[in-house]
């Protein structure tokens, strides 16, 4: 029978101790995940729909095929999956308790958001596009995103 010395044990435990007991460390920084993940999966739904007004006239841009359609709906599931995302500790960790109601209010959107694309509604996917970006809108009125690429500020 071999026994393990009682220095490879201490250190074995206090790594799965370690790893147990702290916050999990997100894979992003929240500036990463805004700036690779959520603006452009936001600007996905939010180009869906638009309506514009130039020199040359008025245009409508609506999704054309069902191919497009789901990927406008798909683009809402990922923003309500980004907000939940947002409400595990290893976000929330540090932050006061408006942030969990902004990262909610995503979630609560992306859902409208869905649904309109699964109707085809464009009119509905235009006006839940405008709540989606009121509740982007406030949370980073209350967090505002740090200066520069990786930033390690307080709100990242």
């Amino acid at each position: 029978m071999t026994k393990i010395p009682g220095l490879l044990i201490t250190l074995a435990a206090s790594a799965l101790l370690g790893a147990c007991s702290g916050a999990e460390q997100p894979e992003q920084t929240v500036q990463q995940l805004m700036a690779d993940d959520v603006q452009p999966t936001a600007e996905v739904y939010w180009n869906a729909v638009q309506y514009i007004s130039d020199e040359s006239g008025s245009h409508e841009i609506v999704p054309q095929t069902d191919e497009d359609w789901e990927r406008v709906r798909q683009a809402a599931v990922q923003l309500g999956e980004y907000g939940k995302l947002l409400q595990t500790p290893a976000y929330t960790e540090g932050r006061e308790e408006n942030w969990t109601r902004f990262a909610e209010a995503m979630v609560e959107a992306s859902a409208r958001a869905e649904q309109a694309a699964a109707n085809k509604d464009q009119d509905a996917v235009f006006e839940v596009g405008g709540t989606v970006y009121s509740v982007c809108s406030a949370c980073h009125q209350a967090y505002p995103p740090q200066e520069g690429p990786g930033s390690e500020g307080s709100n990242t």
